[in-house]
């Protein structure tokens, strides 16, 4: 899976050296990080089901998931600091390029009534979020073995100053925007 990285490095520089007329390589944008974050309020009643996604998210990151914490308590979500309430992945590197590769390859497509992702959904500061309902869109779960279908946040971090930069940047990483 080499091959994003290593077309970044040819294709993908050249291309957006020119289209914003960079004058140095340093400042064309590039992925910083992927961080994949599974909320589940259902671990306050049932801790199993947080193990489960902990697996899930595992299986479709390659990497170990850190549980996330409640950092206040909220009465009426019936919720204590310092509870359980979720789980996140930080991908950097080979892993980073590979899980894109996957996600917009391989997962994306195989979402029912798929007419590409929202192109607005940049923060300002040139990275992207991306809301996924159903983690068996990835080929590497087994449909037989889910509990329960959860959905996750995909935030992909990258070095570009602007949304616009950054839209060009995924784009050229085959990012399947929606046609406005």
């Amino acid at each position: 899976m080499a091959r994003l990285k290593d077309m970044y490095n040819e294709t993908i520089v050249d291309a957006m050296m020119k289209k914003f007329g960079y004058k140095n390589i340093m400042e064309v944008p590039r992925l910083d990080k992927i961080v994949i974050n599974m909320g589940i309020g259902e671990a306050k009643e049932n801790p199993k089901v947080l193990e489960n996604a902990v697996s899930d998210m595992e299986t479709i990151t390659g990497q170990k998931a850190v549980l996330t914490k409640a950092k206040k308590s909220v009465a009426n979500f019936k919720i204590r600091e310092g509870m359980n309430i979720g789980c996140k992945t930080t991908l950097r590197g080979e892993k980073m390029y590979e899980f894109l590769d996957r996600l917009v390859n391989l997962a994306l497509p195989r979402v029912r009534d798929f007419r590409g992702v929202n192109a607005n959904a940049f923060d300002g500061r040139g990275n992207y979020a991306l809301g996924i309902k159903e983690q068996f869109i990835f080929p590497e779960i087994e449909y037989d073995k889910i509990d329960k279908t959860r959905g996750m946040d995909v935030i992909i971090v990258t070095t570009a100053r602007t949304d616009e930069e950054a839209r060009e940047l995924l784009t050229l990483f085959n990012m399947p925007f929606a046609k406005q």
